[in-house]
């Protein structure tokens, strides 16, 4: 499966979920379908980041879209979903998660500079205190990680808190399939608790949580080939679907 099938799975399930919203206005089986959505986007960050030839443009287009995509998002989420006009779409959710995997990679390379520079000036260092510098470096990019999903939830970003972190998870558990589905499904669990344990494990938000991972199964057949080339199709489409959806309903 390769990254252009991935979006286009992702695009029409988060059609189908605003659609859903906009015409249905209650609770239906679209906005189950609207699940698989957003853990597909998230993928797409981390790799992205991964691929990308100049992260400065890659930023910069995430950040300018956030910014283009907000009035139709506060439009469509005011008129049909009565959340906060102080809310931010996802492509900031996004774009503190490519921030997040930017600085741990940072951090990350630069533990590994100071272990090759020592090696080539003929310091060595025995294993047991390279694990230790490995364990701080990894540690250090964590906290910061968890810093900026606290500013998402601060900021009342779409899917807040929660979305950075899977952002993250997708990019520090790359090439881990089982791992990732394993940590994927318990961060499933962790985003509907609450509601589950309030409605008395309600088949609604039993619903909500397998919907919500069942996206990792078109993951895990991503071929790591890009596809047909529709750079910036995503970027489009959510601000326009939104703005139209709000105009025609």
């Amino acid at each position: 499966m390769t990254s252009f099938t991935l979006k286009i799975i992702a695009l029409v399930s988060m059609f189908c979920d605003h659609f859903g919203d906009a015409f249905v206005k209650n609770f239906s089986f679209l906005n189950l379908i609207g699940r698989i959505a957003f853990p597909i986007f998230a993928f797409q960050i981390s790799e992205g980041f991964i691929h990308t030839k100049n992260i400065k443009k890659y930023f910069l287009r995430l950040g300018i879209f956030a910014l283009i995509s907000q009035i139709p998002f506060s439009l469509f989420a005011y008129k049909f979903l009565q959340a906060s006009p102080f809310s931010l779409n996802v492509f900031f959710t996004l774009f503190i998660g490519l921030i997040g995997i930017y600085l741990f990679d940072n951090i990350d390379k630069a533990y590994k500079l100071s272990i090759n520079e020592s090696n080539i000036n003929g310091v060595s260092s025995d294993t047991k205190k390279i694990k230790v510098k490995q364990f701080l470096s990894n540690f250090i990019g964590f906290v910061i990680v968890i810093l900026l999903a606290y500013v998402a939830e601060i900021l009342n970003t779409d899917y807040g808190f929660w979305g950075v972190i899977v952002v993250f998870m997708f990019y520090v558990l790359k090439g881990k399939k089982l791992v990732t589905a394993l940590t994927f499904f318990a961060l499933c669990v962790i985003k509907y608790l609450p509601e589950l344990i309030l409605s008395n494990f309600h088949i609604i938000y039993i619903s909500l949580a397998l919907c919500t991972f069942l996206p990792i199964i078109f993951i895990n057949e991503y071929n790591g080939k890009q596809g047909i080339k529709v750079k910036y199709l995503l970027y489009i489409f959510y601000p326009l679907h939104l703005l139209l959806l709000y105009l025609l309903f």
